[in-house]
């Protein structure tokens, strides 16, 4: 419990940009906890599953807000949730499922890759900002050309199973998928919070099932791949700065912080790439 004021500051600076940008913040958290887990002399081979478990399981509660916040201001589209779901809890599911047979190593490939291609997605969206907010005043809420029931469902299953072998909401590959299907900017971004939530709840579930096989060897306090000491403190201090972080949205420096977070990822991307080597 010695480690509880880092957790603290971990959630305070994921929950600031977790409320800026409308992440769930497992691209910082994810690292960080590795980091922190590798100093703590944690089993080397279960270290990034249990990053990735406890990151999981903070987002269902970041995920909860965000979509009760969302579903107040009329953003979620129900109809495409409803649709989505199923996809999305099988698709997570099987994300953890697979994330709990292959290796720290092969974890820590697939992250490090994911995270350059989250930092660049959103450097590029940086600089088509302006583009992007004139088109979404034009863009119909929903339009009779949607993809039908199967294909929603294929879309959610791939949204899951990345999501949970990189501990994300879905947010970043959910809002891409719905622009292009032509919702509004605006319901996109509400409807990826909610389908966040399912996400959470299910990659949750399933890395607790494949840690429990190796409870022998895994920390005390672990829930599963759940270390619920880090997940406690990280959720008490991420709820307090997330409406923070949403409040600063609306302020002249909030492109300033968002360049600084594209520069972090970047850090954090390089970092896991030299960890692969030593």
């Amino acid at each position: 419990m010695e480690w509880w004021l880092i957790y603290l500051l971990l959630g305070a600076v994921v929950g600031f940009f977790a409320g800026l940008l409308g992440i769930g913040g497992g691209l910082i958290i994810v690292p960080a906890l590795t980091f922190l887990f590798t100093v703590q002399d944690f089993p080397p081979d279960r270290i990034l599953h249990l990053a990735l478990g406890t990151t999981m399981a903070t987002i269902i509660f970041t995920a909860a807000a965000s979509l009760y916040t969302h579903h107040r201001h009329g953003a979620v589209n129900w109809h495409i949730f409803k649709t989505m779901t199923p996809g999305i809890v099988f698709g997570t599911m099987a994300g953890a499922m697979l994330a709990g047979i292959l290796s720290g190593t092969v974890l820590r490939i697939i992250f490090t890759l994911f995270i350059f291609y989250a930092a660049t997605s959103m450097l590029l969206k940086l600089k088509s900002g302006t583009k992007q907010k004139s088109q979404s005043h034009s863009t119909p809420d929903y339009q009779p050309n949607l993809p039908g029931k199967t294909g929603f469902l294929a879309a959610g299953g791939i949204i899951g199973a990345v999501s949970s072998l990189v501990a994300i909401g879905g947010g970043i590959l959910t809002v891409p998928f719905l622009t292009w299907c032509h919702i509004k900017i605006q319901h996109a971004i509400g409807t990826a919070a909610a389908i966040g939530f399912p996400i959470a709840l299910a990659g949750t579930a399933g890395y607790i099932l494949n840690g429990l096989v190796y409870a022998d060897i895994l920390p005390d306090y672990s829930l599963g791949y759940v270390y619920l000491p880090a997940l406690g403190w990280l959720v008490l201090a991420s709820m307090l700065t997330a409406p923070l972080g949403a409040k600063t949205t609306h302020s002249a420096k909030t492109a300033t912080l968002k360049k600084i977070f594209v520069v972090l990822l970047y850090a954090l991307a390089v970092k896991m790439l030299f960890g692969l080597f030593n």
